[in-house]
């Protein structure tokens, strides 16, 4: 927390904005570090927010919602607070939000940024979470953006207008452009609309995009920079429960696409090659799946590397690779167990996803001791 807070006051190259540090509750441990920090850069213009404006069963949207409303300037950058960022990035996500279209090309209404896991935990939990987000996530990630054919964000990171904000309601309908003479909305004066409409989905990120997408008309950059996911300890099981929350998420959001999955994996993909090879080519199947997965794991690891800008350590190297190895033998088990249900745990509390990725609370009882985010544990340094 300390480290991804003092990342963003490092990269404030931009003449005018502040900082809004939100938190849920007074008891939050994260208030001590953020305190100290604020007295460390007293010349940044920046306060804590403490407190929730319950809107929704989605918590980040609860927490959002006051800074969402006393925010100073209309461009709003979310970042989570787990993630860590490169000086300069606030300055070239606001030219990228600004910069006019090309001729034929739709505006730009969101700007956000690749997340990069940064482990720092050894546990092996965190290790496979570390080799899906920087290898297959990131390849589909930027796949995905360059494609276009549809929003794909992720909240760790993105950056938008608040007044786009306050003319989506997240139907995904189409909406008329306002008048040019037409006054400026109090924030949250219409029903329905803004940052309070999210709050009833889970995948409130990807939501937000969608409407910006559909609603406005409004394309999506990808920037150039990354958005370090600093990951604290989580076991195994913590992994696989966090990937089947997310694809049944998916599931009622985009069900063709989650359906259509696991062809987009090494196993189900090579082994489907490997047969079609070898019922046209005679080649013997273990032969094709060989170079297949030497080939898929190279491409990860040239991803990992151009990611990192540097290679893995020697040390860590045969770690990355039992990672990406259990990644790759469990995606398929993983969605299988995902696409049957349609509830979640999230924050210690069970969800039924509904249509669209609505979520509802399946009960008012916690099921998991306490809450687990897997952040990095809160310190001063390294």
């Amino acid at each position: 927390m300390y480290l991804a807070s003092q990342s963003f006051v490092h990269s404030r190259h931009y003449p005018k904005f502040e900082v809004l540090f939100c938190v849920a509750e007074q008891t939050d441990q994260a208030l001590t570090v953020v305190e100290e920090l604020l007295q460390k850069y007293p010349e940044v213009d920046a306060k804590i927010i403490v407190g929730e404006e319950v809107v929704g069963p989605n918590p980040k949207v609860n927490n959002l919602m006051r800074a969402y409303k006393t925010a100073k300037y209309d461009i709003l950058w979310v970042l989570d607070s787990n993630v860590l960022v490169d000086p300069g990035t606030l300055a070239r996500a606001v030219d990228a939000l600004q910069t006019a279209p090309k001729p034929g090309r739709r505006p730009i209404g969101l700007v956000h940024h690749l997340p990069f896991a940064r482990v720092r935990e050894r546990s092996f939990g965190s290790q496979v979470e570390g080799a899906f987000l920087n290898t297959n996530h990131a390849k589909m990630y930027i796949a995905l953006n360059i494609l276009a054919f549809d929003s794909c964000v992720t909240g760790k990171s993105s950056m938008y207008r608040r007044s786009d904000i306050e003319r989506v309601n997240a139907d995904l309908k189409a909406k008329p452009l306002p008048p040019l003479d037409e006054p400026a909305r109090v924030v949250g004066s219409r029903s329905g609309y803004g940052m309070a409409a999210f709050g009833k989905f889970m995948a409130e990120d990807n939501m937000i995009g969608m409407a910006i997408w559909h609603e406005l008309g409004l394309r999506h950059d990808l920037s150039c920079d990354i958005a370090e996911n600093a990951i604290g300890r989580m076991s195994f099981m913590d992994y696989v429960w966090r990937r089947v929350r997310w694809i049944r998420v998916r599931k009622k959001m985009v069900l063709a696409a989650t359906v259509l999955e696991p062809f987009t994996e090494s196993i189900v993909a090579g082994t489907l090659a490997a047969w079609a090879v070898h019922y046209f080519l005679a080649l013997p199947m273990w032969l094709f799946l060989f170079a297949h997965f030497c080939f898929w794991f190279v491409m990860d690891l040239g991803i990992q590397t151009a990611l990192a800008g540097h290679p893995i350590p020697r040390s860590e190297q045969w770690q990355f690779f039992l990672a990406w190895w259990t990644r790759e033998l469990c995606a398929l088990p993983i969605w299988a167990v995902a696409i049957v249900g349609s509830t979640v745990v999230w924050r210690g509390r069970t969800y039924k996803i509904l249509a669209n990725g609505e979520a509802m609370k399946a009960d008012e009882n916690t099921t998991r001791k306490g809450r687990r985010d897997h952040y990095e544990p809160l310190s001063q340094g390294p």
